[in-house]
């Protein structure tokens, strides 16, 4: 009889070893909240601007690294707005934008277009502190567990006030809920959030639907090859590519002060 149990558990071991996916592709459609305040005599604007935006990126992953790129939009860049001489210009990423996670050595390298520039920045993976939930549910086909955690971060806040454009950092607090599949124990998932949980996340509310993303196509083919760091001579840490950024929006401001200056929010 022990025989037999072990020979069952053997087969039961080798059956869910090869159900797992430990390589793919999906599809995700990101849905941000727009928020914008303009205070300059122009707040009329604000019921013109979109209230959400659209896009959808491609996650490559293999067992211990993944890519992170944009696919194709469901909604283009550049819808321009005009009111009084002010003009909004909505601008998203680069296309090039790229972001490649190494799971072994817990690193990250990105790839972002900014204003016609090109940057290459090197940062860590950071864990959040997960919370299980044990509550599950199936997202195309894959059992899905529910975890929580909580990120405290800063953002950009703009705001346009007596005619002058302000921007400051606004910390921020923001629950995290992410789904999880069992069943592809690797630890991918949306945008920055790579190298958190024991499998690839296919949903995740930030900050209670200000961010959500939502997979929408799964795949168990993956372009290996494609995995791959950005490569660059010129390399920037975190906190210096924030800074050449801010260096970049303010002298933009200045360029554009004045009658018909021009409002750019990239999110």
């Amino acid at each position: 009889m022990k025989k037999i149990l072990a020979a069952g558990w053997a087969v039961l071991a080798i059956t869910i070893t090869q159900a797992q996916q430990k390589e793919g592709t999906v599809i995700y459609e990101r849905t941000t909240q727009m928020q914008i305040r303009i205070n300059d005599g122009h707040e009329g604007m604000e019921n013109m601007l979109p209230k959400q935006r659209k896009d959808n990126f491609e996650l490559i992953f293999s067992s211990n690294q993944s890519l992170w790129k944009q696919a194709e939009r469901e909604v283009e860049d550049g819808g321009d707005w005009n009111s009084g001489g002010v003009q909004i210009r909505m601008i998203g990423g680069g296309t090039d934008d790229v972001l490649y996670n190494n799971f072994d050595s817990k690193t990250r390298v990105e790839q972002r277009d900014m204003f016609e520039k090109k940057f290459i920045i090197d940062d860590s993976i950071r864990p959040l502190k997960w919370k299980m939930t044990g509550e599950t549910k199936t997202i195309l086909g894959h059992a899905c567990t529910k975890a929580t955690a909580t990120q405290i971060n800063t953002r950009t806040q703009m705001t346009v006030d007596n005619g002058k454009m302000e921007r400051k950092q606004v910390e921020d607090t923001s629950l995290i809920i992410a789904w999880f599949a069992s069943d592809m124990p690797v630890s991918a998932g949306p945008a920055e959030y790579q190298g958190q949980l024991p499998g690839v996340i296919l949903e995740m509310d930030v900050a209670n639907g200000r961010q959500v993303f939502k997979a929408l196509e799964i795949s168990p083919k993956a372009d290996i090859a494609s995995i791959k760091a950005p490569a660059g001579k010129k390399r920037y840490t975190r906190e210096e590519y924030s800074k050449e950024v801010n260096k970049m929006m303010d002298e933009m401001q200045r360029n554009n002060s004045g009658p018909g200056r021009v409002m750019r929010i990239n999110n």
